[in-house]
C-alpha cells in the first residue's frame, strides 16, 4: 500500500470518528438538559424571593425559559439557537453567550498552561526515572510523585498560597499574586496588563502542573520500563544506533503510544474538573459556573457547560486518534 493510500485511509477513519464524537456530544448534552429540566424549578426559586415578584414577571420568565414546552421541544429550541451562536439566557436574564466566552477563556488559560507543563515535565521525569531505575534520582522522583498524589488539590493550593506570601514578604513586594485572574481596576500599558495576568497565573498554574507531573511521570515510567527490555530496541542498537539515539528515536516514541489517550482525555476532563483550583484562587471559569448554574437551578447554564465539556472531552478523544496515527505507523496501514 502506498503512503498516500495509507494517509487517505487514516483521514477516512478520523472523519468517521469525528462524526461519532459529534453524535455523542449531542446525546450527552441532551441527557444533561433533560435531567436538569426534570429536576430544576427556576420558577419556584424566583417565587421564593422577598418580596415575591409580580405574577406578570413570573409568567414572562416562564415563557422566556420555554417552560411551557415539553423537554424534547425545549432542547430542540435551545439547540436551534446554539447553532446560530445563541445559547439562550440565564435565569437572571443575562445572555449566556457572552458569559460563555469569558468563562471558557478563563478555564482554558488556567488549565491549558498547567497541563502542558505537567505533561512535558511528567514525561521527562518518567523517562529519566525508567532509564536510571533504582538510583537516587528514581527514588527521589517516586517519593516526590507519591507525596503529591496523596495531597488533595485544595491542600496543595493553600500551601502554595502560603509559600507565595512568604516569597512576597522576603522580596518586600507582591511578586506572586494569587487572588483572581487579574487586579481589579488595574490601569497601565498593555505590557503592564500582561505582566499583571502572568503574576496571577503563576501560583495556580504551578498547583495544576505539580499534580499533573506526579500523575504522568508514574505512567510514563511504567511505559518506558516495558520498552527498555524489548527486542526491537536491542535490534536497533545491534544495527549501529547508539543507546541514546535508540531510546529516543524508537523507545520513547513507542512508550508514548499508550499515553496518547491519557494526555488527550486528561486535558478534556481537567478543564471543568478543576473546580477546587478555581475556587481556591478565585478564578471564575467553567467549573465555578457549573456550580453556580446548579445552585440557581438554571438548565440552560447546565446544558451549556455540559456541551462545552463534551466538546472538550470528545475533541480530546479525536486528538488522541490523531496522535496514535502519528506515533504508530501500523495504524496507517
Amino acid at each position: 500500500m502506498h503512503r498516500g493510500e495509507d494517509w487517505a485511509g487514516v483521514a477516512g477513519f478520523l472523519l468517521r470518528r469525528l462524526v461519532n464524537y459529534v453524535v455523542l456530544a449531542l446525546v450527552a448534552t441532551f441527557l444533561a438538559f433533560a435531567l436538569a429540566s426534570a429536576t430544576f424549578d427556576p420558577i419556584g426559586v424566583l417565587q421564593q424571593r422577598n418580596p415575591p415578584p409580580p405574577a406578570e414577571m413570573v409568567e414572562s420568565k416562564r415563557k422566556d425559559l420555554h417552560l411551557d414546552q415539553p423537554v424534547p421541544q425545549r432542547f430542540v429550541t435551545w439547540m436551534s439557537g446554539v447553532v446560530r451562536g445563541d445559547f439562550g439566557r440565564t435565569v437572571a436574564d443575562r445572555p449566556i453567550t457572552d458569559e460563555l466566552g469569558r468563562r471558557a477563556g478563563v478555564s482554558l488559560r488556567l488549565f491549558g498552561l498547567g497541563i502542558t507543563f505537567g505533561i512535558l515535565l511528567g514525561v521527562l521525569l518518567g523517562v529519566v526515572g525508567a532509564i536510571r531505575q533504582y538510583r537516587f534520582s528514581d527514588y527521589f522522583a517516586t517519593l516526590f510523585s507519591f507525596l503529591l498524589l496523596s495531597t488533595p488539590v485544595f491542600v496543595l493550593g493553600n500551601l502554595l498560597k502560603i509559600g507565595a506570601q512568604d516569597v512576597n514578604d522576603a522580596v518586600g513586594a507582591n511578586v506572586l499574586l494569587f487572588v483572581g485572574e487579574k487586579t481589579p481596576n488595574f490601569e497601565g500599558a498593555w505590557f503592564e496588563h500582561l505582566w499583571d495576568r502572568v503574576q496571577h497565573l503563576i501560583v495556580p498554574t504551578l498547583t495544576i502542573a505539580l499534580g499533573q507531573i506526579a500523575f504522568y511521570s508514574r505512567y510514563q515510567r511504567s511505559a518506558m520500563l516495558d520498552v527498555l527490555g524489548s527486542d526491537f530496541l536491542r535490534t536497533a542498537q545491534a544495527k549501529g544506533l547508539t543507546r541514546r539515539r535508540a531510546l529516543f528515536k524508537h523507545g520513547l516514541r513507542t512508550a508514548l503510544i499508550p499515553m496518547a489517550t491519557l494526555f488527550a482525555f486528561g486535558f478534556g476532563l481537567l478543564v471543568v474538573g478543576g473546580t477546587f483550583t478555581e475556587k481556591i484562587f478565585s478564578w471564575f471559569g467553567m467549573g465555578h459556573w457549573l456550580i453556580e448554574g446548579i445552585s440557581t437551578q438554571d438548565a440552560n447554564v447546565t446544558a451549556t457547560v455540559t456541551l462545552f465539556v463534551a466538546v472538550c472531552v470528545l475533541f480530546s478523544g479525536w486528538l488522541a486518534d490523531v496522535l496514535y496515527a502519528a506515533l504508530d505507523p501500523r495504524i496507517r496501514v
